[in-house]
């Protein structure tokens, strides 16, 4: 019972937790922004290719800035955990079919190995009664 209590104690504290220090996230621009960023890019290296000094284009990539809530960090820790689980279940599997595929494949290379010893030994029969003949003709 005692180890219960731990535990849920434990995942308490973890979500209860009080951060010191505030969450931002930064948003990079969307594929529309970046590709006006990239046309901005390549005039001001023109630019400064064709030696115009006194021009200068300085390009500073913004970024959005955006405060979580409790409620978001919350969110962010459920999907977090969710997402590991569901990727270790997933892993798990994948290991189960992993172990299932090499005991397939373990069956059909031992059955290539038995057909193909099988024309191997029909192939070393037929050249025996060729030699045969040979040794018996030439006599």
């Amino acid at each position: 019972m005692g180890k219960s209590r731990n535990w849920f104690g434990l995942i308490r504290r973890k979500f209860n937790r009080v951060s010191h220090r505030e969450i931002t996230i930064f948003h990079s621009p969307n594929p529309s922004q970046e590709a006006i960023i990239g046309v901005a890019e390549e005039i001001s290296e023109e630019i400064a290719n064709s030696g115009n000094r006194r021009s200068s284009v300085s390009l500073t990539t913004s970024f959005k800035k955006k405060e979580l809530t409790m409620e978001d960090i919350a969110a962010i820790k459920i999907q977090a955990n969710f997402r590991g689980h569901l990727a270790r279940r997933a892993f798990r599997a994948l290991r189960s079919l992993v172990k299932l595929q090499a005991l397939v494949r373990g069956v059909c290379v031992r059955r290539q190995t038995r057909i193909a010893m099988h024309c191997m030994q029909a192939l070393v029969r037929l050249q025996v009664r060729v030699r045969a003949r040979q040794l018996l003709i030439s006599q």
